[in-house]
């Protein structure tokens, strides 16, 4: 690690370091003024430092999952949001624990001007920091090595991060090796875009013994070995890519999961189900559900339930489509619903059946999925596992993302499953219902 990304790292752990300890100081002050009076037996020095630990701890553990810690990683837009879910759910942590010890539902009033205060506070630290970081750590100055007619694909998603990477120069990847290596000299960071493999690896050699840092983007042969388990029956080692995706007590703990947060949130979201059923009925009378024939499980086909947010007659021709951006089928009613994605709700009834899982790859149309295999051969390769109400590439993709990109994101899920993941993604899911662009059109 060279002397500047220690001290990327060194100022990334001290501003996470000043937004805790101010959290934790605004939290204490309540917790003892407003709080522990009403507790049977009021805690003294040692409870008050107990309560204000396990506080700090699940507050780092929601700000480590939404990723509130990463400056100069994240977009401003994404920091920031990721901070306020993380207050929002430590705080909500936090209440319900006092009411635990205390028997009794308290007044909410203080621990909600606690967030406020707690959110406008480090929402102004967290922008301060993110321009000095700017200052202090401009974008990484960077040499792209493209494949064929692949540069303007990877300028324009590149420029999407101004704040992280700049361009310096550009080199096809098919340029004499030793063209390329003069190159190199002059730069400290090298990003190779989808470039053949034979190539590639001469080149990651070399930047690897000369320090230099590596950004590749993963053909889906990367993302298979990727999850690979390294087995050592002779003197060099050997990877294992297994075709069973998930092994038989991964799949009952992943089923009995599904089964059992499925009817917890309906039991807490009925409410919203009905209001929406309403809200549908009486815009135009219509349907309030909407079936429609989508793949899950080696492709096998099931009924998929969503609340309805587009017209009646939006596919009277009986052709296929993806919601485009501001697709004038939609409803007003609908477009509200699929901002917070209420529309995906009904599914739950789904995951109680059988048909998905609460994590997994989204469900397509047969049809669609026919289009995609016509340049994409490998894209069933995501139905070795269960649909899911959310997924991989939900969270870390877009909905316009390209199919190819999206086939990588899930095979990376479906290589490298675990309860974890399944809960981590799970949570995720929270701040991605509040991100604009994850529910674009194509």
């Amino acid at each position: 690690m060279n002397i500047q990304e220690i001290k990327r790292r060194l100022y990334t752990l001290a501003v996470a370091g000043v937004n805790i300890l101010m959290q934790e100081m605004l939290m204490d002050r309540m917790w003892r003024q407003y709080y522990n009076p009403y507790i049977r037996i009021p805690f003294w020095t040692k409870g008050h430092w107990y309560i204000m630990t396990l506080y700090v701890v699940v507050l780092m553990f929601f700000t480590h999952i939404y990723g509130g810690l990463k400056i100069g990683y994240l977009k401003p837009f994404d920091v920031m949001l990721s901070q306020i879910v993380a207050i929002i759910c430590a705080n909500t942590v936090f209440y319900v624990e006092v009411v635990l010890l205390a028997y009794k539902f308290l007044p909410i009033t203080p621990i909600m001007v606690v967030t406020g205060i707690n959110i406008c506070l480090v929402l102004v630290l967290t922008r301060l920091a993110m321009k000095l970081y700017g200052i202090l750590f401009p974008p990484h100055r960077i040499l792209l090595i493209y494949g064929r007619e692949k540069e303007g694909e990877a300028r324009k998603k590149i420029a999407e991060r101004k704040d992280k990477f700049l361009i310096i120069e550009g080199i096809n990847a098919e340029t004499e090796l030793e063209k390329i290596w003069d190159k190199l000299s002059a730069y400290d960071s090298v990003m190779l875009w989808d470039i053949p493999n034979f190539i590639r690896n001469n080149i990651l050699k070399e930047c690897y013994g000369r320090r230099i840092r590596i950004y590749t983007m993963p053909s889906i042969s990367d993302i298979l070995l990727s999850g690979s388990e390294i087995m050592h029956f002779f003197d060099t080692p050997l990877f294992l890519i297994r075709s069973n995706a998930l092994t038989v007590d991964q799949l009952m703990i992943k089923r009995i999961v599904d089964i059992v947060v499925a009817v917890l949130l309906l039991a807490v979201v009925w409410p919203v189900l009905i209001i929406t059923a309403l809200l549908i009925k009486l815009y135009d009378g219509g349907p309030v559900l909407y079936k429609q024939v989508r793949c899950s499980l080696f492709g096998e086909n099931f009924y998929i339930y969503k609340f309805r947010s587009m017209r009646v007659d939006a596919e009277k021709d009986g052709i296929a489509r993806l919601a485009q951006k501001k697709d004038s089928r939609i409803t007003p009613v609908g477009m509200f619903i699929r901002k917070l994605r209420i529309d995906e709700l009904p599914q739950l009834f789904n995951v109680i059946k059988g048909d998905m899982s609460f994590v997994g790859p989204r469900p397509e149309r047969p049809e669609i999925i026919e289009k995609y295999r016509e340049e994409l051969p490998e894209f069933p390769y995501r139905m070795k596992v269960k649909a899911g109400l959310t997924g991989y590439a939900q969270i870390y993709g877009k909905y316009n993302t390209v199919p190819y990109d999206k086939l990588k994101l899930d095979l990376y899920y479906i290589e490298h499953y675990s309860l974890w993941m399944d809960l981590k993604l799970f949570l995720l899911t929270v701040k991605i219902v509040l991100t604009p662009e994850s529910t674009e059109g194509v």
